[in-house]
C-alpha cells in the first residue's frame, strides 16, 4: 500500500510506501526535506503534521516529546504514514543536485590536532571526486550494518582529498580504531554527501557561526566556502570548548581574523583550569553571542556541535534575540550512544 504526501506551503507531492519513512520517500522523490542524523536523535527533520496519521519509530524524547507529538509535531526520519498526509516543512532547494554515492577511500594521512582529536585525510579513487556542499557529512559503512557520521572539514574546492576531525570516544567502535589500530593506506567505505547543513548563498545577511568542540569541522568548511566565493558578508565565529585545548585549530581562526576584512573570531571556554592561564571569554558559547548581539533579527546563524549547545542556541536566539526561526541552520552532533537510545 502507498500513501500520498503533500508538502506545504509548496504543494509538492510524493508517494510513500506503508513501511517507509516520510524522509526516505521524500529523498527518493527528489524532494529536499531538512534532516541530520536520520535516526530520531537530532531533531533536524522535525516538522508539522497538518492532516493524516503516522507512527513514530524509536527516537529521543528531546527530539520529539509526547506533548510535541500530541500538538502535531513529527520527525520525518522515523515517521511512517498510516494514511494520506499533509505535512508542513521547510524544503531545502537543490538538495538533489549532488547525488548520494557509496565510495571506497584510502587513508592518506593522520594528524593529531589535540590529545583527543585526530584529522584523517581520505584519498578518493583516481579520477573520482565527491561533489558536496560545504557543511555536509559522510557516513562510514562498518561491519554489521553499523555506521558512523563525520562532517567534512574542508570545502569542496580545497583538495581532491576529504578531511575529517574525529574526537576519541573511549570504548567507541570506530574511534578506538582511529586512535589505535587504524593506519595509513587502510581502505574505508563511506556514503555521502548527506545532510542539509550548508551555506545559503542567496542571502546577504551577516552570519553568526557557532561551534562547540569538533563542531568546528563543518564550520571550517563553511568559512573556506565564503572565502572561495569572495563573499563580503560579515562573519562572526564563536567557538566554544571546555578547556582551551578543545579549540584545536585556534591559530587558523586567529589567522582568518587577521587576514579577512569582514571576519571576527570569539573563542569561549567554559571550564578553564588555573594552569590553562586562559585570558579570554568564559561561560557558555551561545550566551557569549547573546551578550554581544542582542538583536539577531537581521542575521543568519549556522550552529554545529553538541546537541545541548545547538538546542540552547536555537531556543534562546529565537526567544530572546528576535532571530527568525527559519534563519537558524544547525547540525547537532549525535553520538553512537544517542543513536542507540533513539
Amino acid at each position: 500500500m502507498t500513501f500520498q504526501v503533500t508538502v506545504q506551503p509548496s504543494g509538492r507531492q510524493f508517494s510513500c510506501d506503508a513501511d517507509e519513512t516520510v524522509l526516505a520517500a521524500a529523498t527518493r522523490a527528489g524532494i529536499g526535506l531538512p534532516y541530520g542524523c536520520k535516526n530520531g536523535a537530532c531533531g533536524s527533520c522535525r516538522g508539522k503534521l497538518v492532516s493524516g496519521s503516522v507512527t513514530h519509530g524509536a527516537h529521543q524524547e528531546r527530539a520529539l516529546s509526547a506533548a510535541d507529538e500530541a500538538a502535531g509535531a513529527t520527525l520525518f526520519c522515523c515517521a511512517v504514514p498510516q494514511a494520506d498526509l499533509v505535512i508542513e516543512a521547510r524544503e531545502v532547494l537543490g538538495l538533489g543536485d549532488y547525488p548520494v554515492r557509496k565510495m571506497p577511500s584510502r587513508i592518506a594521512r593522520f594528524e593529531k590536532l589535540s590529545d583527543d582529536v585526530m584529522l584523517i585525510s581520505l584519498q578518493l579513487p583516481a579520477n573520482e571526486k565527491l561533489q558536496y556542499r560545504a557543511g555536509q557529512y559522510i557516513e562510514f559503512l562498518l561491519r554489521d550494518n553499523k555506521r558512523r557520521s563525520y562532517s567534512m572539514a574542508n570545502a569542496p574546492h580545497e583538495s581532491d582529498q576529504i578531511t575529517l576531525h574525529i574526537r576519541h570516544m573511549p570504548g567507541g567502535l570506530f574511534t578506538d580504531q582511529v586512535f589505535g589500530t587504524m593506519k595509513e593506506r587502510d581502505i574505508l567505505r563511506f556514503e555521502g554527501p548527506l545532510g542539509t547543513f550548508f551555506l545559503r548563498e542567496d542571502s546577504d545577511k551577516p552570519i553568526v557561526m557557532l561551534a562547540s568542540g569538533t563542531g568546528f569541522a563543518p564550520i571550517k568548511a563553511l568559512v573556506e566556502q565564503t572565502i572561495h566565493l569572495k563573499s563580503t558578508r560579515p562573519i562572526t565565529l564563536y567557538w566554544g570548548g571546555r578547556r582551551p585545548s578543545d579549540l584545536y585549530m585556534q591559530s587558523l581562526c586567529e589567522e582568518w581574523a587577521r587576514t579577512l576584512p569582514n571576519f571576527t573570531y570569539v573563542p569561549v571556554v567554559s571550564n578553564a583550569l588555573p594552569e590553562d592561564q586562559w585570558q579570554g571569554r568564559t561561560g557558555f558559547v551561545h550566551q557569549a553571542v547573546m551578550q554581544d548581539i542582542a538583536d539577531l533579527s537581521g542575521h543568519q546563524v549556522y550552529a554545529c556541535g553538541a546537541p545541548v549547545v545547538v538546542d540552547s542556541a536555537q531556543r534562546d536566539f529565537v526567544a530572546h534575540c528576535h532571530l527568525p526561526a527559519d534563519e537558524f541552520y544547525a547540525d547537532a552532533f549525535t553520538s553512537a550512544a544517542d543513536l542507540a537510545t533513539a
